[in-house]
C-alpha cells in the first residue's frame, strides 16, 4: 500500500489569515481510497524552503502532493520549486498557453503577460489540464514516485482531486484496498478512565483504535484496511461490538452524530420539551439547540451571575416562563484559577444538581459545561 504526504504551499497559510482546508480535503479522500497519509507540511512562498521540503518527502514516501503556489504572480513558486528539487529547469508548453487564453476568453477577458508564467513546468512533467482555473497541474513521476502539483484554490483542487488524481494513483500504485473509520463519541467519562478499559484494544494493528480527547468529550476512532468496504465494515464492527460491551453506557453516538441532537431525541421521545438559563457560557447552549425548535423552546442568557441558590429557583422560573418540562440552567462561576461549573435540571420527577469544577484552560470551560450539561439531558 503506498504513502503520501502532503505539501500546503502559501505565506497566508502561516500567517493564520486562510485555514488549510485541502489538507483536511485530501487527507480523507487518500483515506478512503486505501493510502496511508504519513505527513502533512506548510511551507511558505518560498522556492529553496519548498525543494528542501520535496527534496526531505522524496527520502520517506511514495506520494507528494502539493497544493498551491500555481498562480501567475512572483510569489506562486510550486513550479520552480519542484524543478529546483528534482534538479531540471522548467519548459514553455504552448498548448497549456492556448489552454490559458481560452479560459479567460469564455469569461470576455484577456490574460496579462504575466499569466504566461503558468504555461512553465518543470522538465519530465505532464500537464493536467484544469477546466475550472487558470492554472495547469501538473504530475512528474520518478521510479515508483510521483509529485502531484494541484492549485491552492479548494473548488480547482477538488475537482482534479477527483476527475484526475485518484483515479491515476489507483492506477498507478494497483490499489484495490481501502482504509475505513468509525468515530465513537463518549460523554461523561475521562479519557484516562475510558483508555483503561480498552488499553489492550490500543495495541491492535488492523483495525486500529485510538482516543482523542475534548473538553467533555471523549472519542474512540476505530480504522480499518480491507480490500473492500465491506470487508472494512465488518472488520470495524467487530471490534465496536467489543468496545460497546465494556464502555456501552457512555457512548452517545457515531460519527457526525452530535451530542445535543442525542439529547433533544431523547427528551422527544418522552414528549418532552426543553428550555434553558445560562451565565458565563456566552450563550452558546442556546446556539446549539435552537436549530431543533420541535423540542428546544428556547433560553435565557444572563448577564450577570447569580448566587448559586437564587440560580435555582431561575431555572424553575424558567421552566414556568416557557411552559417546558425540562429547564436545563449551566453557570459557570470563576474560583482562583479553576472555576466551578453548576448546572441545575429541572424535570417533572425531580431536581438534579451537578456541581464540578474544571481546572483546565479556561477558553475550553464552556464547551466542557455544555457538554456535561447535555450528558445529564441525555440520561433523564
Amino acid at each position: 500500500m503506498p504513502s503520501a504526504e502532503l505539501i500546503s504551499i502559501g505565506t497566508e497559510l502561516l500567517l493564520g489569515e486562510i485555514l488549510d482546508t485541502n489538507s483536511q480535503f485530501l487527507a480523507t479522500i487518500l483515506r478512503n481510497n486505501g493510502i496511508d497519509l504519513f505527513r502533512t507540511t506548510t511551507i511558505g512562498d518560498n522556492v529553496q524552503r519548498i525543494a528542501q521540503a520535496i527534496k526531505d518527502a522524496l527520502t520517506r514516501t511514495d506520494i507528494i502532493i502539493t497544493t498551491g503556489g500555481l498562480g501567475p504572480t512572483i510569489d506562486d513558486p510550486t513550479r520552480e520549486a519542484v524543478a529546483l528539487a528534482l534538479n531540471v529547469t522548467t519548459e514553455y508548453h504552448p498548448e497549456l498557453w492556448e489552454q490559458i487564453q481560452n479560459r479567460f476568453n469564455r469569461y470576455a477577458r484577456s490574460p496579462t503577460e504575466n499569466n504566461r508564467r503558468q504555461a512553465f513546468i518543470p522538465q519530465n512533467s505532464i500537464a493536467i489540464e484544469n477546466p475550472v482555473g487558470t492554472a495547469p497541474a501538473f504530475y512528474i513521476e520518478k521510479n515508483n514516485q510521483c509529485i502531484i502539483s494541484l492549485p491552492g484554490v479548494p473548488q480547482e483542487m477538488e475537482h482534479l482531486t477527483n476527475l484526475f488524481v485518484i483515479p491515476y494513483l489507483r492506477k498507478r500504485y494497483q490499489i484495490s484496498s481501502v482504509i475505513k473509520s468509525r468515530v465513537l463519541h463518549t460523554a461523561g467519562i475521562g479519557e484516562s478512565q475510558l483508555d483503561s478499559y480498552i488499553s489492550d484494544l490500543e495495541y491492535k494493528t488492523n483495525p486500529t483504535v485510538g482516543l482523542a480527547a475534548h473538553s467533555g468529550q471523549v472519542d474512540i476512532r476505530i480504522t480499518a484496511k480491507a480490500e473492500s468496504p465491506e470487508i472494512a465494515d465488518q472488520m470495524i464492527g467487530s471490534v465496536e461490538i467489543d468496545i460497546r460491551q465494556r464502555v456501552g453506557k457512555w457512548i452517545y453516538g457515531i460519527d457526525n452524530q452530535t451530542l445535543e441532537d442525542i439529547a433533544l431525541q431523547s427528551l422527544a421521545r418522552k414528549g418532552w420539551k426543553l428550555s434553558t438559563i445560562e451565565s458565563g457560557l456566552r450563550g452558546e447552549l442556546a446556539g446549539r439547540l435552537v436549530q431543533n425548535k420541535q423540542v428546544y423552546l428556547g433560553g435565557e442568557v444572563l448577564s450577570n451571575l447569580p448566587e448559586p441558590a437564587e440560580f435555582e429557583k431561575m431555572v424553575s422560573a424558567n421552566r414556568q416562563r416557557y411552559s417546558t418540562d425540562v429547564s436545563l440552567g449551566a453557570a459557570i462561576y470563576p474560583e482562583d484559577e479553576k472555576q466551578n461549573v453548576l448546572i441545575i435540571v429541572n424535570t417533572p420527577i425531580d431536581i438534579k444538581k451537578s456541581e464540578r469544577p474544571f481546572g483546565g484552560p479556561p477558553q475550553y470551560a464552556v464547551r466542557w459545561a455544555i457538554n456535561h450539561s447535555l450528558n445529564i439531558i441525555r440520561d433523564l
